[in-house]
């Protein structure tokens, strides 16, 4: 609720600082005293839109500052958290607006810097302001739905969890449907691609074993005569091994004659060993690096192959058997994607009747709640001197959702036989004003925002309507804190704390002053309120009769 108000220089505002209680404080004053200054000094703080016009003649800027108690996890507490400005739990939040001269604002949050819209976003968790041109609030049909749901205590778990999953279902069939529709297009080239694919039967490392084998035979093809020729030295009757065996043989017949020629035998027979070694390789080297040329051809041709599919598909020769996989997992999916799409038409049917049928439950619970509430609103419209209104809440079919599938707003007629329509098109500024009251008195169980603030509800009435009226605020006033600027001294005398508002003249200028009234002050202030300019003993008497039966 709201604490505390401290305002400096706003209009005829200098320095002024407000603190406020629960239950009902009212604020008066003569006419002109300046009661919208602080409504919209408080709007200001709130993050209404900044008029240059408010700064105080002569002064550079201006500032609210409202201070606002919170219990327990308040959504206003949300709000802070996601503009990520840290707060202590029990702390107040505190709004502050500064307003320059030429028209420059800032807002600030909980002491950190906000947008403006974040003001209003966590204010509007805190106070409802009821005035006659107000437009938001209980006149917004984007919120009656809500309040009558909350009226009635219905339960929307059903149909928002059906909702969920109708949504879900649908959400994840337009995704498989459009991913099939993609798939259909690339079938064609998925079977043919998978075809010519599978008909090569690409591997691994295929496509560097067969450069290797290509580059190794064409090699083979450049040495092969030298090679033949080697063969020719090793083991042709003139070749070399030849001629040294010949030469062992006779070193062997006169080897015993001289050592030398002993030794001479022995490096013969060293280098034949050596020399077959040597011709054993040479033909295992023949052996190996032998190939056809049809040999060649196919490698070159398989080659070919495996290098051509890769530029086509935009992947690497060695890539080719991972994609032929990939291609067959997309192909796969495509006759599974089929399979998958009649499963979930099938599940969507069943989650569409189910959330049809909590729909209409819910819409039930509606109605039997709106004929509720219609009572209870009519229930307090003679005592607000609108007997011959009444009031009706639409039940209508609206855009589904996670909420149902019904558009509720509330209507009005204020003469016999006359249409209904929206609040604002029909009730005019007094009758809007006691609408709004009945209603919030219906609602009362419903909650809101803990702050109500009502701007002169009691226009135009007097008597027992507007002893009506302060009877309906201070029941409200049990519940929410309420602030409400009125000229009735029947609602002036239910309030638990009266304020006075008051002009001044002087050397400096004109000044607006707000005072808290003790118990005298108060009863002179209603009994001015009761008698005009000259106040009266009688009046002071009829004011002391109210305060006691207040």
């Amino acid at each position: 609720m709201l604490r505390q108000l401290v305002i400096r220089d706003v209009v005829l505002i200098d320095r002024l600082t407000l603190d406020f209680g629960d239950g009902l404080g009212v604020l008066t004053g003569e006419t002109g005293a300046g009661k919208s200054i602080l409504l919209d000094s408080l709007g200001l703080a709130m993050g209404m839109r900044a008029d240059s016009g408010l700064v105080r003649s002569g002064q550079d800027s201006a500032s609210v500052t409202a201070e606002f108690d919170l219990q327990g996890s308040h959504p206003a507490l949300t709000v802070v958290e996601d503009a990520g400005i840290e707060s202590e739990a029990g702390e107040p939040l505190i709004f502050r607006r500064t307003l320059k001269a030429d028209g420059g604002s800032r807002a600030f949050l909980g002491g950190g810097a906000v947008p403006a819209a974040v003001l209003r976003e966590a204010a509007g968790t805190l106070v409802e302001i009821h005035g006659q041109h107000d437009d938001r609030g209980l006149l917004n049909p984007k919120g009656h739905r809500a309040l009558l749901d909350n009226f009635g205590r219905i339960d929307l778990a059903p149909v928002a969890r059906a909702w969920t999953r109708l949504a879900d279902l649908r959400s994840e069939l337009d995704a498989l449907r459009r991913a099939a529709a993609d798939a259909d297009r690339d079938r064609d080239f998925l079977d043919h691609s998978i075809d010519e694919l599978a008909k090569l039967g690409p591997e691994e490392g295929e496509e560097q074993r067969l450069a290797e084998k290509r580059a190794a035979m064409k090699q083979f093809a450049r040495v092969q005569d030298d090679l033949d020729g080697l063969a020719g030295l090793f083991t042709g009757s003139d070749g070399g091994l030849s001629q040294l065996r010949q030469a062992a043989r006779r070193l062997e017949r006169v080897a015993e004659a001289h050592p030398l020629l002993a030794e001479a035998l022995g490096a013969l027979d060293r280098a034949l060993v050596e020399g077959g070694e040597a011709e054993e390789k040479v033909i295992a080297a023949q052996r190996d690096l032998a190939f056809s040329p049809e040999e060649l051809d196919e490698a070159e041709a398989r080659l070919f192959e495996l290098r051509g599919l890769a530029r086509k598909h935009r992947v690497e020769p060695d890539q080719l058997a991972e994609l032929l996989d990939r291609m067959r997992d997309q192909r796969q999916a495509v006759d599974a994607g089929e399979s998958r799409i009649a499963e979930l038409e099938r599940a969507l049917a069943v989650a569409q009747s189910d959330f049809t049928a909590a729909s209409e439950a819910l819409t039930a619970a509606r109605v039997v709640a709106a004929s509720r509430l219609d009572a209870a609103v009519e229930a307090e419209l003679a005592p607000l001197k609108l007997e011959a209104a009444r009031f009706r809440t639409v039940v209508a079919a609206g855009d589904p959702g996670v909420s149902g599938s019904d558009r509720v707003e509330f209507e009005v007629s204020t003469n016999p036989g006359a249409p209904f329509g929206a609040l604002t098109k029909i009730a005019s500024g007094g009758e809007l004003s006691r609408f709004i009251l009945a209603l919030k008195v219906a609602l009362a169980e419903e909650g809101g925002a803990s702050t109500m603030i009502f701007d002169e509800i009691d226009r135009g009435v007097g008597g027992a309507v507007a002893s009506a009226i302060g009877e309906r605020l201070a029941r409200l006033a049990t519940r929410s804190q309420l602030l409400v600027v009125t000229h009735s001294p029947q609602v002036a005398a239910r309030a638990s704390r009266h304020y006075r508002i008051e002009k001044s003249h002087g050397d400096e200028g004109t000044r607006t002053t707000v005072r808290l009234l003790d118990a005298d002050e108060r009863r002179e202030e209603i009994a001015r309120m009761l008698s005009g300019a000259a106040v009266t003993e009688e009046a002071r008497a009829q004011a002391a009769r109210l305060l006691e039966t207040a």
